[in-house]
């Protein structure tokens, strides 16, 4: 069987180099005589591995010495309480909340302080990024915490909010490694690597080092501490092996693409072809304030629920998979991270002018 076009929102597509590179080290990792599923995370192989993948991740994304990186688990939504946890030393935050993962992060900040909604875009279903340029900042907030791509509805901020001094810290699951980032304007920034760097089971943390000291919030399990893992090297408990060692070729396969500049290019190439037919289709149409795309997740309706789902099964059949909407908007979205082929986008595109001649 060929491969289908995978436009799931994650786990989602990965470089196939990458997984058949994966396969043909699934019985013998390099001579070890075993698979890196099977390896100590103490063992010298696996020791360069994670090495290697941290080492790799900073020349990428150009990380300063003083920041940490840091291999966790309990993906992103596990974040939503340790951010608070380690940081809230004043015990206020300040949340802009630009979709459901930016809500759900601030309930979980209210669990353990004063957590403070100074700005949403819940008034228009999320479908825009509000102006952060002025904003009512806490004078003793701890930081001021965003999501920098919204997955489910398909928004980015494409300027950083004026934080007036404050830490910032900013999921950025769905746009990791998507183009080039400045990490010093960031005190902390994370994502889970299930859209676009690995398999489900890894986040990504990477901390200014100052953030990074045993002043938590009493209570706090030695395991959701920072400096736990700093300490270690993210090597205090076993961590996710076999998904940090793809990670590890992600960040190969992307140094060999060109590094981050190129896939920005890359990426934007891709969103265009699909941006530029919703807007001129007489069938479909965009969700998202043009200024604040996604060049990540791209939704669309017909404005049709019998339609949408006929367009779904429809390009189910054509090969096209996980085209459905998240189950809280309905309609469709394309997730086209780095590693989605601009062909896949263009075989879309085609699908969809075949299918709207057939359906206005």
């Amino acid at each position: 069987m060929s491969r289908v076009y995978n436009f799931s929102a994650g786990p989602a597509v990965l470089p196939e180099e990458v997984l058949k590179e994966a396969a043909d080290e699934m019985l013998d990792y390099r001579g070890t005589g075993m698979s890196v599923m099977e390896m100590s995370h103490r063992s010298k192989a696996y020791d360069t591995i994670i090495k290697e993948a941290e080492a790799d991740l900073r020349e990428l994304m150009n990380i300063p010495d003083n920041y940490k990186v840091l291999f966790l688990q309990g993906g992103a939504s596990q974040q939503f309480a340790m951010i608070p946890m380690n940081l809230m030393k004043n015990g206020v935050a300040d949340y802009i909340v630009t979709g459901q993962w930016a809500k759900k992060a601030y309930q979980e900040a209210c669990l353990y302080g004063k957590a403070n909604k100074i700005a949403t875009s819940e008034d228009q279903t999320f479908s825009y990024i509000p102006d952060c340029s002025d904003l009512p900042i806490s004078e003793d907030a701890d930081y001021v915490y965003i999501c920098e791509n919204n997955t489910i509805y398909g928004t980015k901020f494409k300027t950083l909010p004026n934080t007036k001094g404050k830490t910032l810290v900013a999921d950025v699951s769905s746009c990791f490694l998507s183009e080039p980032v400045d990490v010093t304007k960031y005190g902390v920034i994370y994502g889970g690597v299930q859209k676009n760097i690995g398999p489900a089971g890894v986040v990504i943390v990477i901390i200014r080092e100052d953030l990074i000291t045993d002043d938590v919030l009493p209570g706090t399990p030695t395991m959701l501490k920072y400096k736990t893992h700093a300490d270690n090297d993210s090597l205090y408990n076993t961590p996710p092996a076999y998904g940090i060692y793809i990670c590890g070729k992600v960040f190969k396969w992307l140094k060999k693409m060109g590094g981050l500049e190129k896939m920005k290019e890359y990426n934007e190439k891709k969103a265009k072809i699909l941006y530029d037919f919703l807007d001129e289709s007489r069938l479909f149409k965009g969700t998202v304030r043009k200024e604040d795309r996604s060049l990540m997740n791209v939704p669309f309706v017909t404005g049709s629920e019998e339609l949408d789902a006929k367009f779904v099964k429809e390009a189910r059949e054509a090969g096209f998979e996980n085209l459905k909407g998240h189950r809280t908007v309905g309609g469709m979205r394309a997730s086209i991270y780095n590693a989605m082929p601009i062909e896949g986008v263009e075989k879309l595109v085609e699908f969809m002018k075949k299918f709207e001649e057939a359906n206005v």
